[in-house]
């Protein structure tokens, strides 16, 4: 049997006492967010948001970070050398294409190293670069020698390399690492191999040197071709975060991650800084979160189900392969028309709201007809609920005490006073309409420091007649809580503010450790 025939047996259930992933030894990112994640429709990174990013990518002990491509601007130049510049543990890269040029704008950057991508297949050595096989691993030779001759550290790139013909690209990338290159890379450019063709060219490019694979998710199989990977020997994974980037996407590290974390005990990154991470290039790049995406997805660690509930409840590991706390998340019991008493009652009693059987069996009742008209019963709505059917009164920690808003012929302006904890407090801001105007000043009056976010606002419903009402819905979070907040009024930007304070308080409401500053 071929190397990577038998590798392919050991893999799949063969002999795991030799390859098994189990058995491999320590596994490195190389993260690309901050480049390839960047080439995604719509995103551009200001040098600020880079910076923070690649911050947060050191704290998550990422080992490498392409902090962009050199090449392609004053500006890209300009954000590389800010992150180069933020002495981070991890080594900083900038993409090179095959020219000594390239090469040349990375230094001025500062960078630590350099991902140098060549051609591969017959399509990018002849078609796109319009040369020959012999002169393409020439060429690469002479940039591996330059880089190297200028103090960098240095990865080379074969680029189309699951379309290459094998052995050409063996012959590349192994005439790399003997021109003195420090590794180099087998890449699924376009998302066009499957785990057996990753099985094999891994398992022939690893032979030489230390080799890292770059697997994008136009098949859905990026994660199952960097496993693989490891597997046959590569000890790099290239990824970004939310696995972001061209077309379907690069693999995301944090569902590499945990995959050989959970299921073959191989510790790459600091797990529990993944979500956070997560959310912070969902903000940055406009790119959210799917729902129900692995890991760091909103529904990843949520539960509605009554039975899934109530067997969660009795054993925290009963619905989940790993706890939430290992990818700095926390559980969530959603409710909607599948609750059940159980999950209904463990959710008030998490809000610290005792109820008798009668007032449970009416809450319940109330939270399943929200969920029979479609919608998603939020910790708000429930608290919403059970104070109504108990009759009680909770203590607010933000009130509005007075909203005013000039917006006819001039900059729409809104002033605002709220009681925040028991002490008044006023600001004026300006905005591109009253409604903006006073979320603004609603934000100002919280100094900012209220850790929050709007995550959507629309009109819900607006009544006839001259007296019309209209009705607001605001989702905020904070973390990894969400609440959905309605309020109505005949005024769009007292309904808007109302929704949004309430859904300000009612998210820090039992949380005695947030101060609301005023600096």
């Amino acid at each position: 049997m071929s190397d990577a025939g038998e590798r392919e047996g050991m893999l799949f259930g063969g002999h795991p006492e030799t390859t098994h992933l189990s058995d491999v030894g320590d596994v490195q990112f190389l993260d690309t967010t901050l480049r390839d994640g960047e080439q995604a429709p719509g995103v551009s990174l200001t040098p600020d948001e880079k910076a923070r990013i690649a911050r947060r990518l050191d704290r998550a002990e990422v080992a490498y970070i392409e902090a962009g491509s050199a090449c392609t601007g004053p500006g890209e130049r300009e954000t590389i050398s800010r992150v180069a510049e933020l002495d981070l543990d991890a080594t900083v890269t900038s993409f090179c294409r095959g020219l000594q040029r390239d090469i040349d704008l990375a230094l001025d950057c500062g960078v630590d190293g350099i991902n140098l991508v060549v051609p591969a297949s017959d399509r990018h050595v002849t078609e796109k670069v319009g040369t020959t096989r012999e002169e393409n691993v020439a060429t690469t030779e002479e940039l591996v020698a330059y880089a190297k001759d200028h103090g960098l550290w240095v990865g080379v790139t074969g680029e189309d390399g699951s379309r290459a013909d094998l052995d050409y690209l063996e012959d590349l990338l192994g005439s790399a690492l003997e021109a003195g290159a420090d590794r180099v890379c087998w890449a699924d450019t376009v998302g066009h191999a499957t785990p057996d063709g990753a099985l094999e060219a891994v398992s022939r490019l690893s032979e030489p040197g230390p080799v890292s694979t770059h697997t994008h998710d136009d098949l859905g199989l990026a994660v199952a071709n960097a496993l693989v990977s490891v597997a046959a020997g590569a000890d790099v994974v290239h990824g970004t975060v939310n696995g972001i980037g061209e077309r379907a996407g690069n693999v995301a590290i944090e569902e590499v991650a945990i995959a050989l974390d959970h299921g073959y005990g191989v510790e790459t990154l600091e797990l529990t800084a993944v979500y956070d991470l997560a959310e912070l290039v969902a903000n940055a790049t406009g790119i959210p979160l799917p729902p129900n995406k692995a890991v760091v997805g909103q529904n990843t660690f949520t539960h509605e189900s009554g039975i899934h509930t109530d067997g969660t409840l009795k054993d925290e590991a009963m619905y989940e392969p790993y706890p939430p706390e290992k990818v700095g998340r926390e559980r969530r019991l959603a409710l909607g028309k599948h609750a059940g008493r159980a999950g209904v009652r463990a959710a008030l009693t998490e809000r610290e709201m005792a109820v008798d059987d009668d007032d449970l069996d009416e809450i319940v009742a109330r939270v399943k007809a929200i969920g029979d008209r479609g919608k998603r019963v939020t910790d708000a709505d429930l608290l919403a609920i059970a104070e109504e059917v108990t009759g009680r009164e909770r203590d607010r920690r933000v009130e509005i005490v007075d909203l005013t808003t000039v917006a006819g012929g001039g900059t729409p302006t809104a002033s605002v006073t709220l009681e925040v904890d028991g002490e008044e407090r006023t600001e004026a801001e300006t905005g591109s309409g009253p409604v903006d105007a006073a979320i603004e000043a609603v934000q100002a009056a919280l100094s900012h420091s209220f850790d929050t976010r709007l995550d959507s606002y629309h009109v819900d419903a607006i009544t006839g007649g001259t007296d019309a009402v209209v009705t607001v819905e605001v989702e905020m979070s904070r973390g990894d809580q969400t609440v959905t907040v309605t309020a109505s009024d005949s005024d769009i930007t007292r309904a808007s503010v109302t929704a949004m304070v309430d859904a300000m308080d009612r998210l820090v409401a039992d949380d005695s450790e947030t101060v609301i500053a005023d600096d």
